[in-house]
């Protein structure tokens, strides 16, 4: 996944910035699909159903949907397309500050917002 900040915002006293990030791989089509560069509010905290980046367990950052929430506050993530990737199941729940930023939109190719499934 390569990233570059394009503007940061302040919210509620917390720091929050907008970032644009290319996805590799297959793990999250049809929702998203390799390459395609996508909009994420980068410090913004996920809620069930979001398209997140997060630091992957031996992975270093991945593109996954925030399951649910472990009891202890960390994130079970898992891959849109379960044949092609690997998410929680293999590495198990990752640790809310290892959960960087909500996706929100794909600008390129097919412009288009992305929504939280419950």
């Amino acid at each position: 996944m390569h990233g570059s900040t394009l503007w940061q915002l302040t919210r509620v006293g917390r720091h929050v910035a907008v970032r644009m990030v290319s996805v590799s791989g297959r793990s999250m089509t049809p929702t998203l699909r390799d390459g395609d560069a996508c909009v994420v509010l980068w410090g913004m905290s996920p809620r069930v159903g979001d398209v997140v980046v997060a630091r992957l367990p031996g992975r270093g950052l991945g593109v996954k949907r925030a399951a649910f929430v472990e009891p202890d506050g960390s994130w079970w993530l898992r891959s849109d397309n379960v044949a092609a990737g690997t998410d929680s199941a293999t590495f198990g729940s990752v640790p809310a500050e290892d959960v960087l930023g909500r996706v929100i939109a794909r600008y390129w190719p097919r412009p288009a917002w992305i929504r939280r499934v419950s």
